[in-house]
């Protein structure tokens, strides 16, 4: 535990959502089941494995050295969450208080996050530089007048289309089966004003028609979760959708693939796509996070862009 409580000892204040240390990544023996993030002004510590009374307090210790000499005079709150393979995540509140309305800011943007409840908080840290790339990306490739349109597939709490919209898309089509998440993926847009997206709860693969109509699209964003019965299935599904993103796309027009499943490499989606799609061109991994450097990067999220053929003269 001693590399978390240096990690601990060595945070900066930063005033955005982070991962501060990243024990799943297998860089730090004995830490693999710990993870500490920053959903200011709030600390949230996971834990994949049981904690003693003795660990949990040699963290909170930690914490609350670093907090006072950080941010003096102001109270420390932070969360423990503990997980564990067949039973539900148990989260605690350990010291402070979490705000009833909890709003997060990442390169500008606000977001609404829940980390009391759950084990998704409502923001992916993980996909901040795939976050990054959508907003430079549709900022330099302004291919219509009147801005980029965009279809999020399984759009969670929508981030991706704050980050379009805020770059200058002009329409971004947002579908999802989890209503709930949409609806707090429209409460994201009202935080930072923004408009032009449309929000659909329905299942994407019993939807091509209205994803069909609203397209061709300049930008295509595929976030699925790797394995959710009743929703997804990497192995089975993303087949499916991938032999649609040919049809679905313009000319020049780019999709960002994602996959987190530390089972599958990337040669899972490079064969696919040779499969599948294969007028589609690779053009780049994207990077993740520094905090989440991984021992294995196949482990780790993988994001990847692919790109249409331009038109014919």
């Amino acid at each position: 535990m001693q590399a978390l409580l240096d990690a601990i000892a060595r945070m900066e204040l930063s005033s955005d959502a982070q991962r501060i240390f990243h024990g799943r990544g297998g860089l730090h023996p004995g830490c693999e089941h710990l993870t500490l993030d920053a959903y200011p002004p709030v600390f949230v510590l996971t834990s994949f494995q049981p904690l003693d009374d003795a660990a949990l307090a040699a963290i909170g210790h930690a914490l609350e050295q670093r907090w006072s000499a950080l941010a003096p005079g102001w109270p420390l709150n932070w969360v423990c969450q503990l997980r564990q393979p067949a039973a539900p995540a148990e989260t605690r509140l350990m010291a402070g208080e979490v705000p009833d309305m909890h709003v997060v800011t990442e390169a500008g943007a606000r977001y609404r996050v829940h980390v009391l409840r759950g084990q998704n908080h409502g923001l992916f840290l993980d996909m901040a530089e795939g976050r990054r790339w959508v907003r430079e990306h549709v900022a330099s490739h302004p291919e219509h007048r009147f801005g980029l349109k965009v279809l999020n597939l399984f759009a969670y709490t929508c981030a991706f289309s704050v980050a379009a919209l805020q770059a200058g898309a002009r329409q971004v089509v947002n579908m999802d089966m989890a209503q709930g998440a949409l609806a707090t993926g429209q409460h994201n847009h009202r935080l930072n004003d923004l408009s032009g997206a449309s929000f659909l709860a329905h299942d994407i693969f019993s939807s091509w028609g209205k994803i069909t109509r609203g397209g061709p699209y300049h930008l295509i964003v595929v976030d699925p979760p790797s394995y959710q019965k009743g929703s997804f299935v990497a192995t089975k599904d993303y087949a499916r959708l991938m032999r649609r993103l040919p049809d679905l796309l313009r000319p020049g027009g780019h999709v960002l693939l994602c996959l987190n499943a530390p089972e599958m490499g990337t040669a899972f989606l490079h064969e696919q796509m040779r499969e599948q799609a294969p007028a589609l061109e690779f053009v780049e991994r994207v990077a993740n996070p520094a905090a989440f450097a991984d021992i294995d990067p196949e482990r780790s999220l993988k994001v990847l862009v692919y790109r249409a053929p331009a038109a014919t003269a």
